[in-house]
């Protein structure tokens, strides 16, 4: 509690007691301080009490904790078993974030400041002061970014298939990129003897991407298909399961893993599909498919209310985008700004992409980074049905989000208009 708090509780309690209680608090705030101003290890060990204490004010800075949080994105620290959350002191958003695992997650500042000081700790105690990616870039097809298998074709002739470690396919993408032509790849791969692997991400609460990575393997070659336990399950960020159609060539894989593993990932997820069943997972992915329905039908009406369009993106079944050209037109940092203001409004997991990015990974500079496109024709924002979404996530976001475009149409610009001021959160979740 803050002193206002204890202030309101001694009208409650005798005062004495009132304070005894809050000096115990500050003693307990003290060792925080502490390590918050030296990223030190403690001289002396903390009770458990200090450390949950510690552990609670972290996770209550994440989004998944928030009070009014609606997620509409494919991680979304959505955790199905109580007890896995409890274990994890509800920190379920891990760390990092695409391309960079040291990078601060704006989802989850409490996670993120966990793992800052967390190194800092393990370097305080501890006294501490090969091979090149080619990207083939997609192409457009109608609003969809496909994979270009001419292209990949050209790619393999260019290098040599001896000179080719594998090809990496994906069927977890954010529209409007769809899945990867797995067919098509995995008999690419085939004809050239080339291992294939492919990122199915969150791909297992969906059967569409599950039938193509089936099709694939019956008609070429896929190696090994790899999905993250927090997508699919429902539980931390922190595991993966990787499969394949060849029980000898993941036995294989399995022997590549220098040491012992920990067993977080395997309790948790036990827990999560002892505790849901084989029937109240199937009721968690019949339910995803009609919020993607849902979510469909709410982004369209509000794209047409805006002079927007939802883009047709049939073939990925699990992200959805609509336009954003009214408000690239008024200003280029229009674009980003809704982005702030579904962010500051809680809203979390919608992505807002903005023309003409850049980011240099492994010595490729992508361009237009995160729209999969060097030259995607507009501006959009993503918004996805994950497994565990509810009817109220995508009434919340689209309200926000309506909010949010009606404040940005009506300033024009709020780059030009200095006075705008936004609501608070705390405003704009009492509202509804």
């Amino acid at each position: 509690m803050n002193s206002e708090n204890f202030s309101l509780g001694e009208k409650i309690v005798s005062t004495s007691y009132i304070r005894q209680g809050r000096e115990a608090r500050r003693s307990h705030e003290q060792l925080i301080r502490h390590l918050l101003e030296q990223g030190k290890c403690p001289e002396e060990g903390w009770s458990e009490s200090s450390v949950e204490l510690f552990l609670n004010e972290l996770a209550v800075m994440d989004s998944n904790n928030f009070l009014g949080n609606c997620g509409v994105g494919e991680r979304e620290g959505r955790v199905a078993s109580s007890l896995v959350a409890r274990r994890h002191y509800r920190l379920i958003h891990g760390i990092g974030r695409s391309g960079d695992i040291a990078a601060i997650q704006p989802k989850a500042a409490g996670s993120s400041l966990l793992n800052k000081l967390t190194n800092s700790v393990v370097l305080d105690i501890l006294k501490l002061s090969g091979f090149e990616p080619v990207v083939v870039e997609n192409v457009l097809e109608g609003d969809e970014l496909r994979t270009d298998l001419e292209a990949v074709e050209c790619k393999i002739k260019e290098l040599g298939a001896e000179n080719i470690l594998c090809v990496h396919s994906t069927t977890s993408c954010f529209a409007p990129r769809v899945p990867d032509r797995l067919e098509e790849l995995a008999a690419v791969c085939a004809k050239h003897n080339i291992p294939h692997i492919v990122n199915n991400a969150y791909g297992v609460q969906s059967s569409k991407c599950m039938h193509l990575i089936q099709q694939g393997a019956r008609v070429g070659r896929i190696d090994a298909f790899v999905q993250s336990l927090d997508k699919n399950f429902m539980v931390p960020v922190g595991g993966a399961i990787i499969a394949g159609f060849d029980e000898s060539f993941i036995q294989e894989i399995s022997k590549t893993y220098p040491g012992r593993a920990s067993a977080s990932p395997s309790l948790d997820v036990l827990i999560t599909l002892l505790t849901l069943g084989a029937s109240g997972y199937k009721k968690l992915l019949s339910e995803r498919k009609e919020m993607y329905l849902f979510l469909a039908q709410e982004l369209k009406s509000l794209a047409s209310a805006h002079g927007e369009r939802l883009l047709h993106t049939p073939h990925n079944p699990i992200s959805l985008a609509m336009s954003l050209d009214g408000l690239q037109a008024d200003s280029d940092k229009a674009v980003t700004q809704l982005g702030s203001m579904l962010f500051t409004r809680q809203v979390s997991g919608a992505r807002v992409i903005a023309l003409g990015k850049e980011q240099t990974i492994s010595g490729h500079t992508f361009r237009g980074f995160m729209s999969h496109s060097e030259a995607y024709p507009s501006p959009y924002l993503n918004a996805a049905s994950a497994v565990g979404i509810t009817r109220e996530d995508v009434t919340l976001c689209i309200k926000r989000l309506d909010k949010c475009l009606k404040t940005l149409n009506k300033e024009g610009s709020p780059a030009k208009n200095s006075s705008a001021v936004l609501p608070s959160c705390q405003e704009d979740t009492t509202e509804e």
